[in-house]
């Protein structure tokens, strides 16, 4: 990542503050900050406006794909014997004597409704946790804030393929990205209260605003029609409801008990997830003295995926199922050491790509429903592959022939494929 600087006077604070980056990491840090000079900024990122430039800071981050490991998560849950039922949700909490002792749910495709008792119901919703705690008790103080982030993806010529772009501060305060990412350019992100929704639709101000101070820090004009796609997210600020101080708004999170037993984990972020699921687990065990295991034990398990992974094995996928290289470094990536998965399913005959230009395969349609749990269209084309956050006119093109394969192995009819296009259709127009 380069941070560019156009005043001497910012040298020593943004550079402090990367070197404590540094420090944080420790000896699991991917490389060591340092400054450079003018012309190592420019050769790192060519489009940077070079007009004032006086230095750059360099330092190293991680990306990830958050849908991806969305997915690895639960398939290493069901590995230790859990059961999952996807696009299910919770309508009802089921007390017994005033504790709660399980949840009724319904199936959103079907409409079938059933009840699951349980000795513990966690709360683990992320935005949609005070929904649920309201389900316990509608009077409830809410203990989120919801903050809204908007990303625009370019193409991949507006980053070069291996530096990111970084503006800790705007003029009015905000940090600004540029990101290499699934080959493409992700600019971000905006940081607006919002209001909790399933699927939030970005502001149409706030691509203005990305791409006008995008236009400010590069020597290229971007334009609305660069655009391949634009998606939102919401970050769920919590303040704890318990504490004296409700308005500390706070990236961490927080557990809370309710009188009748519901447990709720609520804030955090990717980067702590595990340490969220510790402390949840371990709160459990010893309140309600769940046996036998005494303590989370997260920090030993391996994801699927990665238990056998080798940095580096495209090149040996491309030779061993004569795939491009893009198509192999990427199916490397995305399913580490059972990438063989869905090499078996692409020999049989659906080896070709999902979309003209991407690496994605039609096998991985197939290989999504057999072993990734996925229900609808939607589920595949934005959560187990990343091709509508990517360029939405190639998901448009490519949704028919994804719902047919989905429809050859869920056995659809005529009218569930229509209402797979339909629903695709509008995710891309109001929100994915």
């Amino acid at each position: 990542m380069v941070t560019p600087l156009y005043s001497w006077a910012r040298v020593p604070y943004i550079f402090a503050g990367l070197k404590l980056y540094d420090l944080l990491a420790g000896s699991h840090g991917i490389g060591h900050s340092r400054l450079m000079g003018r012309s190592s900024a420019l050769e790192r990122f060519p489009m940077l406006h070079a007009e004032g430039l006086k230095a750059g800071v360099l330092y190293y981050d991680g990306q990830f794909n958050d849908a991806r490991m969305a997915v690895s998560l639960a398939l290493t849950a069901t590995q230790h014997g859990a059961v999952l039922a996807n696009h299910v949700g919770v309508t009802e909490l089921i007390k017994s004597g005033g504790r709660i002792s399980g949840v009724s749910v319904k199936d959103s495709i079907t409409g079938v409704g059933w009840p699951i008792h349980a000795r513990v119901v966690v709360n683990a919703t992320g935005p949609f946790a005070d929904a649920t705690r309201k389900l316990d008790d509608p009077d409830v103080r809410p203990m989120l804030k919801a903050s809204e982030g908007i990303h625009v993806v370019l193409d991949g010529r507006f980053a070069p393929p291996d530096t990111g772009l970084l503006i800790p501060r705007t003029e009015d305060g905000r940090v600004l990205f540029v990101l290499p990412w699934e080959g493409h350019a992700l600019v971000g992100t905006t940081d607006e209260p919002a209001e909790v929704s399933e699927h939030p639709r970005p502001p149409k101000e706030d691509v203005s605003y990305l791409l006008r101070h995008v236009r400010r820090y590069f020597d290229l004009q971007v334009t609305e029609s660069d655009i391949k796609a634009v998606w939102s997210g919401l970050r769920p600020l919590v303040f704890d409801p318990g504490a004296s101080d409700t308005a500390r708004l706070t990236r961490d999170h927080v557990i809370e008990e309710s009188r009748s037993g519901l447990l709720t984990i609520a804030g955090g972020k990717w980067t702590t997830y595990r340490k969220m699921a510790e402390d949840t687990v371990d709160y459990a065990v010893r309140r309600y003295h769940l046996g036998p295991a005494r303590s989370c034990w997260t920090d030993r398990i391996p994801l699927v995926g990665g238990g056998a992974y080798e940095s580096g094995s495209g090149p040996k996928l491309a030779e061993r199922h004569g795939w491009d290289s893009d198509v192999a470094q990427y199916v490397s990536r995305t399913y580490g050491d059972r990438a063989d998965d869905v090499a078996q399913i692409a020999a049989q005959g659906d080896g070709g790509r999902l979309a003209q230009g991407h690496p994605f395969l039609k096998a991985e349609v197939i290989h999504a429903v057999r072993y990734e749990f996925a229900e609808r269209a939607m589920d595949v084309l934005a959560r187990r592959t990343p091709l509508a956050l990517l360029d939405t006119e190639a998901c448009r093109r490519a949704a028919p022939g994804a719902v047919d394969l989905m429809a050859a192995e869920k056995g659809w009819d005529d009218s569930r494929c229509a209402e797979e296009m339909q629903m695709v259709e509008e995710r891309l127009e109001v929100g994915i």
